[in-house]
């Protein structure tokens, strides 16, 4: 598996006593198992899926309190310093310079020239063989697709072309709402760029896999988050839906329309 350019984690920053809460959403809906890191001095929960860690859950940082709850999808890296470099030669912002967690790997948060936020992680190899699992196409309860908006697709491709080396597939036309340019990562397409569609400031969007989108929705709403549009059929077979949750971060969701064996 290449592991440079590859969506390595998902992490979710929700409001200030919200994380329990947050965690029993996500649960409820993509049936994700929640449990405390064991991070001395820090609560920061990890979701698994048939034993995978598939994404982070914590509050949101005291420096940026003031932001709104989100996710973030984090990208392998083979070197984050070089990369947190190349993203500032590129025009995009370092927010949080390079640093290591211990047993996990080197980070750094960061936004593209158009101002979307993402991160990056040059990961050590995991004991348990629990890494790099958070990305898998054919799971439910993965990261199964990821999706840019933003106010100049043509130059994000570029911009993620150069710092991961992914490549462009095919694009297509969406009428009023422009073109839908897919990218390619190790020779397999794992997301979208398009225009701003309805999102306030250029984003990432992580779906997440489940079996069967049409019962998912209605966890969703009840279990307390918005369902914005869908169950909409995609390329390709699978139903998507794209909600906030309870406190208002948006996710998306992907997957047959029914449950199937």
């Amino acid at each position: 598996m290449k592991v440079h350019g590859r969506p390595l984690w998902f992490e979710l920053a929700t409001g200030k006593g919200h994380l329990d809460a947050a965690g029993d959403f996500y649960r409820k809906v993509i049936g994700w198992q929640i449990g405390d890191s064991g991070m001395e001095g820090f609560r920061y929960h990890l979701a698994t899926a048939d034993g995978d860690r598939v994404a982070g859950l914590m509050e949101m940082p005291g420096d940026v309190a003031d932001m709104p709850p989100a996710w973030t999808v984090y990208f392998g890296v083979d070197d984050a310093d070089r990369a947190a470099a190349g993203i500032r030669a590129a025009g995009g912002q370092v927010f949080r310079e390079p640093a290591d967690i211990p047993g996990t790997g080197r980070f750094a948060v960061a936004a593209d020239p158009q101002g979307a936020p993402f991160g990056i992680l040059a990961p050590l190899p995991m004991e348990d063989g629990t890494g790099g699992q958070a990305f898998d196409q054919a799971r439910a309860a993965h990261g199964n697709w990821i999706e840019l908006m933003t106010t100049d697709p043509g130059a994000g491709l570029r911009f993620y072309a150069a710092l991961f080396g992914w490549t462009a597939g095919e694009a297509m036309d969406m009428g009023g709402m422009g073109t839908y340019r897919l990218f390619r990562h190790d020779g397999a397409d794992i997301g979208g760029m398009m225009g701003l569609g309805q999102a306030p400031r250029p984003c990432w969007l992580a779906y997440f896999g489940v079996n069967g989108v049409k019962d998912a929705v209605g966890r969703i709403t009840e279990a307390g988050g918005t369902v914005q549009h869908g169950p909409t059929p995609v390329p390709g077979g699978a139903h998507i839906a794209v909600a906030t949750d309870p406190q208002g971060a948006p996710f998306a969701l992907v997957g047959p329309l029914e449950v199937t064996a």
